[in-house]
């Protein structure tokens, strides 16, 4: 939070290589701060916090409307192909400390491929990667975003028709996250409307969960 005419929203995003997690960050900013193409190897390397500029018509508290800023750190991937993982939770866990220490995190934002299917072992190993980093009431201040819905629309999914499909593992990580997901369209997620109607939710989930921030001190292991 900063003012009482503006309201910043600390995010996080986690995801492994190759499922547009700063592709995502750069969503939600409205810009192109983090590096995203494809490439055979991990991207990212290194965490990059990034702020976006003022929203307006998007936030409103008691009556009022309010400004909205969104800060997004960029964490590199886990499983990554040229970092442990020891060395990526050291890097991840020192940024959160550093950037979020003392405003505290909202919300960390899991970043799943919907066109491709969610496997035990690479959801356990999220899990646990997450766990591991916010600590035990990390379902509280975490979200699923599935991206690359729009290849799942193509195949003629809808999003009810998606779940319904979906598989177990997933399903249960939903439920584990009390239900907060979101699908994002990589065609649409650069347009405006598009991204008012992504910060729109999160803000639903933050709001649920009534403005509490997690807050993370870096702790030696």
């Amino acid at each position: 939070m900063a003012d009482s005419e503006e309201m910043t929203i600390n995010l996080v995003v986690f995801g492994r290589t190759q499922t547009g997690k700063s592709a995502v960050g750069n969503s939600l900013l409205g810009s192109s701060d983090f590096d995203s193409h494809w490439s055979p190897s991990s991207v990212t390397t290194r965490c990059r916090l990034a702020r976006s500029c003022c929203i307006s018509g998007i936030l409103r508290r008691n009556g009022h409307e309010l400004s909205l800023r969104v800060q997004v750190l960029d964490t590199p991937s886990y499983p990554h192909s040229g970092l442990s993982k020891e060395q990526v939770k050291h890097t991840v866990r020192s940024a959160l400390a550093h950037h979020f220490g003392k405003e505290g995190l909202h919300l960390a934002l899991l970043v799943l491929r919907a066109d491709l299917p969610l496997c035990p072992d690479e959801s356990d190993h999220a899990i646990q990667f997450i766990q591991e980093l916010l600590g035990p009431t990390w379902k509280d201040f975490t979200a699923v975003l599935l991206t690359h819905a729009d290849k799942a629309e193509e195949a003629g999914f809808s999003e009810e028709a998606y779940l319904h499909s979906a598989s177990n593992t997933l399903l249960s990580l939903l439920s584990s996250v009390q239900h907060k997901y979101i699908f994002l369209d990589n065609q649409k997620s650069i347009i405006k409307e598009e991204r008012a109607k992504i910060l729109r939710k999160l803000l639903h989930f933050i709001r649920q969960n009534n403005y509490q921030v997690l807050l993370l001190k870096h702790s030696k292991e």
